[in-house]
């Protein structure tokens, strides 16, 4: 296995998402497809974002999977559209405008000094406690954010305070394949 997908196999994970997101939300079943592409059929995270009108619609992914990568592409698709508990599930008029982005993970690596965060090539995943939070990598670029600006922010989303980061904090670091469909600005 490469592990770099293939043009042909991101439109086929999008194509994936897309049905899946459409059949939930209509009451349908997921349709079963015979896949054989290594690439995706290896166990590998993902998070599936969803967007509508330019602006975030749902996001949700897991870094690991004792699923194939084109069966956890499908159930985070349907999870950012229904179970994102910061946006209300996706109805029938929510279909006909939404783009979908997929970000295919590298395994976490715990990192020992900040100086090893790329921001814009890393995403981020902060644990203290029991609050942890992530942010992809391409947040930071979107937003222009450097890396002491991202890491602040990744605490944000954890439900810590902004400066958590430096003391007692778990950070690890890794890499995504994004991908997106452009059907809609």
């Amino acid at each position: 296995m490469n592990n770099k997908l293939t043009a042909r196999e991101k439109n086929l994970l999008l194509k994936l998402a897309r049905e899946a997101i459409i059949g939930f939300v209509r009451g349908l079943k997921t349709p079963s497809m015979e896949v054989t592409d290594e690439n995706l059929l290896s166990h590998r995270g993902c998070f599936v974002s969803i967007k509508a009108n330019g602006s975030l619609r749902g996001c949700i992914g897991n870094f690991t999977s004792e699923k194939s990568l084109f069966k956890l592409v499908q159930e985070m698709a349907v999870s950012a559209a229904t179970r994102d508990p910061r946006f209300y599930p996706m109805k029938e008029q929510d279909l006909e405008h939404f783009d979908l982005e997929i970000s295919v993970l590298s395994p976490l690596q715990k990192i020992s000094a900040i100086e090893e965060i790329e921001a814009g090539t890393h995403g981020l995943y902060i644990e203290k406690n029991f609050s942890r939070g992530v942010l992809l990598p391409q947040v930071a670029v979107e937003f222009g954010w450097d890396r002491e600006t991202f890491l602040r922010q990744t605490c944000i989303k954890a439900g810590l305070k902004p400066e958590d980061w430096k003391e007692g904090t778990d950070i690890y670091i890794f890499t995504a394949d994004v991908f997106c469909e452009k059907r809609h600005s």
